[in-house]
């Protein structure tokens, strides 16, 4: 069982509902990472922005940026995370995909963000989703998940938290707190990817990317267009979880 884990956050811009520019955009970030990494997460719908506006997207754009998740997976032997417009049976998702050199694994956005209309045009998710990979146990959430504890409360004893967004300035210190929170109250390492830039809308990103470990120490932080690294350790998270036993108090309560 893999000991450490090492991940690469891509803060980036994102180009308005243009999954192959941004794919092409990406592909550039991807292939300058030199060192060894196990996961290569991006942002929040990081083909075509937070567009309320699915259906300006060809649906086989799907298909193509799965492809090219698997592809890039193959070449650096790690897995590539983020979330991209889906659909089924005539409904829209705000889907991560984790696509990995071995599989692929998907989570549906629970918490839609009712202030832009989100819950007006893609359905959300009902599942919570946990799975291993490397040894760590990864919890996948997006963006407006992020305000809703209950939601990632660790009771599947879970390694990491990751959060895909894309969450504007405006609020951005609320993403910090809450990001810090959710790995001090879960024990767990929490990872934050949000983009930079402007959208169509006029809406501003300032990043803010990060990394905190069990205890809420920041490990990774940028607030500018960058890759971001930081190496999870099992060793940290068995060394304080058995020195301060704080989910062994943690609430019973089932999610209906």
């Amino acid at each position: 069982m893999a000991k450490e884990l090492t991940v690469a956050l891509i803060q980036s811009h994102l180009i308005w509902e243009n999954p192959e520019s941004n794919r092409a955009l990406f592909s550039e970030q991807i292939d300058s990472i030199s060192d060894d990494v196990d996961v290569i997460i991006l942002p929040e719908m990081f083909t075509t922005g937070f567009t309320m506006r699915p259906q300006n997207v060809p649906f086989e754009e799907k298909s193509k940026t799965i492809a090219w998740m698997q592809e890039w997976a193959r070449k650096k032997d790690a897995a590539i995370v983020g979330s991209i417009i889906d659909s089924e049976e005539g409904k829209f998702y705000n889907r991560f995909w984790f696509v990995a050199p071995e599989g692929m694994s998907t989570y549906d956005k629970k918490h839609t963000f009712t202030l832009a209309g989100e819950d007006k045009v893609y359905h959300a998710g009902t599942s919570k989703a946990i799975l291993v990979y490397r040894g760590f146990k990864i919890c996948p959430l997006i963006c407006y998940d992020l305000r809703f504890p209950v939601w990632a409360r660790n009771v599947e004893g879970y390694d990491v938290l990751i959060y895909v967004a894309n969450w504007p300035k405006p609020r951005i210190s609320a993403w910090d707190t809450l990001l810090k929170a959710r790995a001090i109250e879960n024990m767990a390492y929490c990872i934050g990817v949000n983009r930079i830039g402007k959208d169509s809308s006029g809406h501003e990103y300032s990043g803010h990317s990060a990394v905190y470990d069990v205890l809420g120490n920041p490990l990774a932080y940028s607030e500018k267009d960058e890759i971001l690294y930081a190496t999870l350790s099992k060793e940290h998270i068995d060394t304080y979880r058995n020195k301060l036993r704080f989910l062994e108090d943690r609430d019973e309560f089932s999610l209906l």
